[in-house]
Parts: structure tokens; C-alpha cells; sequence
């Protein structure tokens, strides 16, 4: 995650003018939005039956918020999530969402099941910001994928198919990649099938960042990140979106410029 706080936020998202003034359409039935304080995504896929959501927010207030926007905007329940890596920034807001599926990387489970790791989720939360009570309240229900994805897995939800891909070690140990098909593909949706909705969408966790530079935390293994990007970019091609962690949406030519500076920043490392 980056350190980027914004004047004004607390253990959740602000108020805001409605659900589709703070979700960003990126095809069909799929949108992000970036939420306040760490500048962290949260991504939606909807279906004809019900919404994957990749990553969770911060607490659980930033979760039902989420819940609730996303109940707005498709009036359907959030039956999936797929957490993109166990950092406090994308996975504190799980609890809020009952009886949802959670998938992540192979080996986050176990790591969220070790007391010191837990420990030190909450630390790190706080340390960044974070209230301590909502810090405490989210770990204290903090909810462990029920499905580890090794390799590559095809996930079924509704008429809507995407690939979830465990494409790291990189920025952490445990990095899980989301993509959606574009209009064409396998995803079952219908309507325009322009030059834009034809493209894939790549939500990439925080192996890639926008808004400043990745950042390498403890849990980073800065030796691999570079062919985990190479994975990323194999998997979404020249012509998708990738959509960062934090940041903007971007395409191809920033991931590739982005591996080339992470190789060359730890090629002493």
C-alpha cells in the first residue's frame, strides 16, 4: 500500500453524493472506485445474479459502505470476494459482507490465521491512520479466504465468468490477479461491443501503483515482483485495462515501464 492520507479521513469513506458519482464504469457491470484515505481500489463485477468484489477497503464501516453502494448501483448482494493480497488497505472490510465466498493467493489463509501476523495487520493499520478501535474491531472478525488459488482459476458466478491468478510473489507473498473478460469473451454479458468494452480488465492489487511509487514492505519480495508483472502483462495483453492498486487506470506501456524501474531499483537487492 502507499501512505497516501487524506486531510479529513477517518476509519472510513466519507460522505459522498450518491453510488454512481464514486464508481468508475469500466465495461459492462464493471466499475472501481477509489476510496478515501489511502487512495486504495475496490473493484465490482457484476452478474446476473450477484456481485464479486475485489478487495474490501479498510474497516468495517469502509465494507458496509461498499456493500451498500454496490447493492445501489446493481441491486444485487455481493456473493464474491477475491482479495488481491492480505494488506490492511484491501482486506479489513471483509466481515462486512455475510455468507460471501472469499478467495485469495494460496497461503493467506494460513497467514491470517497466525496471531502475529494478525497482530501486526493491526499495527500496521494503525500506524498508517487508522482508529484504533475500528483497527481492533476488523481483525478481531477478520474473515480468511475459504478458497486458495494456485495457478489460475476459472470462477463461475451467474451468466459472468473471470479468471482469478495467483501472479506473484511481488509486492507481497501472496498476490492474486482479477481478470475480466471483455465483450466477446467468456464474461456473458451483452450490448455494446465497441473498441473500449471489447477490452479486458486487470485488476493488478498493488503490484502495480499509479499514484506513487510501489512501495516494498516487509512482505515483499522485490527479487520476483519484476516476473510477476511479466505474468500480469501475459495475462491481460497489450490492450487491457490494468487497474492499480492506487491510482489511475493504465494500460500496458505503464506496467511495462513500471517493471523495468522495479528491476532496475532492486537489481542490488
Amino acid at each position: 500500500m502507499t501512505g497516501h492520507w487524506e486531510e479529513g479521513a477517518d476509519d472510513g469513506p466519507t460522505a459522498d453524493t450518491g453510488a454512481d458519482t464514486v464508481w468508475e464504469r469500466l465495461a459492462p457491470g464493471v466499475v472501481r472506485r477509489r476510496l478515501p484515505g489511502w487512495d486504495a481500489t475496490v473493484g465490482a463485477v457484476a452478474s446476473d445474479e450477484g456481485v464479486l468484489v475485489v478487495d474490501t477497503g479498510s474497516s468495517l464501516r469502509e465494507g458496509a459502505r461498499i456493500r451498500s453502494e454496490l447493492r445501489e448501483l446493481f441491486g444485487l448482494p455481493v456473493t464474491h470476494i477475491a482479495l488481491t493480497h492480505p494488506h490492511f488497505d484491501h482486506v479489513l472490510g471483509t466481515a462486512a459482507f455475510a455468507g460471501v465466498q472469499v478467495y485469495g493467493a494460496v497461503g493467506v489463509d494460513e497467514l491470517l490465521a497466525r496471531p502475529r501476523a494478525r497482530e501486526a495487520l493491526r499495527d500496521d493499520a494503525v500506524a498508517h491512520g487508522l482508529a484504533p478501535d475500528a483497527a481492533t474491531e476488523a481483525v478481531d472478525v477478520l474473515v480468511r479466504p475459504h478458497h486458495p488459488v494456485s495457478g489460475e482459476l476459472t470462477l463461475t458466478f451467474g451468466n459472468r465468468q473471470v479468471l482469478l491468478a495467483n501472479v506473484g510473489p511481488g509486492h507481497t507473498g501472496h498476490d492474486l490477479a482479477v481478470l475480466v473478460p471483455g465483450a466477446g469473451g467468456s464474461a456473458g454479458t451483452t450490448g455494446s461491443t465497441g473498441a473500449e468494452e471489447a477490452r479486458e480488465v486487470v485488476f493488478c492489487g498493488d503490484l502495480v501503483e499509479e499514484s506513487g511509487e510501489p512501495q516494498a514492505g516487509r512482505d515483499a519480495q522485490p527479487g520476483h515482483w519484476p516476473q510477476a508483472l511479466d505474468r500480469l502483462l501475459a495475462l491481460g495483453g497489450e490492450d487491457a485495462r490494468y487497474v492499480p492498486g492506487h491510482g489511475a487506470v493504465v494500460g500496458a506501456d505503464f506496467v511495462r515501464a513500471q517493471r523495468e524501474r522495479l528491476a532496475q531499483r532492486f537489481a542490488d537487492g
